[in-house]
């Protein structure tokens, strides 16, 4: 599904997202990532919330987010309560669904200039 056909500014940001994988302006990463509208981390290690640990998340955090959007595959699933007190005690937003939804909710977002990060789930 294609997101946005123009370049909305000079950040990163999610052109598509499909079975293939995420289109990020003009690459196309067919692994997990995690990434803000600065910062890109490709090969993110995490296949399945089911994998997902603090450590995992510790690479969002690093990004300094008001706001941490976690696409969990093709289907939504939520973590372990314990991601979201993480999250609640540091100050900082975490909302949990599908990559697709996260990839759209990223980009509008950015939009509003807000200091987002997406970690996104890429699954088989």
């Amino acid at each position: 599904m294609d997101l946005t056909l123009h370049k909305p500014g000079d950040h990163h940001f999610i052109r598509s997202v499909g079975p293939e994988g995420i289109t990020v302006t003009d690459t196309l990463y067919t692994s997990s990532l995690v990434l803000s509208a600065d910062d890109l981390l490709p090969d993110w290690p995490v296949r399945s919330v089911a994998e997902l640990t603090e450590a995992h998340l510790e690479a969002a955090l690093e990004m300094d987010p008001e706001i941490v959007i976690l696409g969990t595959g093709r289907k939504q699933a939520f973590p372990p309560p314990k991601f979201m007190v993480m999250f609640y005690e540091k100050g900082i937003g975490f909302e949990a669904m599908t990559t697709e939804a996260a990839c759209r909710t990223f980009n509008v977002l950015l939009s509003e200039n807000r200091k987002a990060v997406a970690a996104l789930i890429v699954s088989d």
